[in-house]
């Protein structure tokens, strides 16, 4: 128990220096750009633009407001998708900090996670432009949404921590995740509607973890209805899972890293 008591005085010590990585990780993505961070609008929506016009004419009968359809869910993988892969190398990336200064590294790795979070937040507001400009129904269950966010956001956390740890280790493991990543975000339902998928392959879901974010959220934001309590206990539970084993997993290993990079 002091251990962990412990973890969390080290974490509120250099608490300012996840600050700082999370400010030099946002400065960092738009500099030299002419928009800045505009770009968090404007690259989703050309890719909404994009999308519905190849897949809106494949599913108009079966999918109604096909962009908000499209976005609630396209969003939320990139997230999972830009904050994992980014991570994997955040400890290999930073060797030469680790040499001179202490720093916990876990500290690098959630700073990727937060800084994509950030982005994430922002680009979340190209989807209420949508559903104002496509008249779609707001509900008080959107109020809920946020659960689903904070929830991906700890299930992110504990991925990134284990693929950081792996990285280090296994460095093919990067070129491997491009192959899972491309794998999840069609098995996600992303954009096309679930229920075309045969029953003898809704297997394919199931095992998804990142469907059931993508899912409970589309319950409150797209579909307007309130919180369905399996789903969003299996997002909990998915989440926690994540967490935990993502932490012992890192902190096992953490004092191994010094050799490997």
């Amino acid at each position: 128990m002091y251990k962990y008591i412990n973890y969390i005085r080290t974490f509120i010590k250099y608490y300012y220096l996840l600050v700082i990585l999370v400010k030099k990780d946002v400065k960092k993505k738009y500099k030299g750009s002419v928009l800045g961070i505009l770009w968090s609008f404007i690259n989703p929506l050309l890719n909404m633009i994009i999308l519905t016009v190849v897949f809106s004419t494949l599913f108009a009968r079966t999918i109604d407001n096909f962009p908000v359809y499209l976005l609630s869910g396209a969003l939320l993988f990139s997230f999972f998708s830009t904050s994992t892969t980014m991570s994997m190398n955040s400890i290999i990336s930073s060797a030469n900090l680790f040499k001179k200064v202490y720093i916990p590294k876990y500290i690098i790795t959630l700073s990727k996670v937060l800084s994509n979070f950030i982005f994430f937040l922002i680009s979340l507001l190209v989807l209420i432009l949508i559903m104002l400009v496509t008249s779609a129904d707001i509900t008080l269950y959107l109020m809920y949404a946020p659960i689903y966010l904070m929830l991906l956001f700890f299930f992110c956390c504990g991925v990134s921590l284990i693929l950081a740890t792996i990285t280090v280790f296994f460095r093919d493991i990067e070129h491997l995740y491009g192959v899972i990543i491309t794998a999840l975000m069609y098995a996600s339902a992303i954009f096309y509607p679930p229920t075309i998928i045969p029953d003898k392959y809704q297997f394919i879901l199931v095992l998804n973890p990142v469907y059931y974010f993508i899912d409970g959220f589309r319950q409150v934001v797209y579909d307007g209805t309130s919180i369905e309590i399996a789903n969003l206990t299996i997002c909990l539970v998915l989440a926690l899972i994540s967490m935990i084993i993502g932490v012992i997993v890192f902190e096992k290993n953490q004092d191994k890293f010094i050799l490997h990079i």
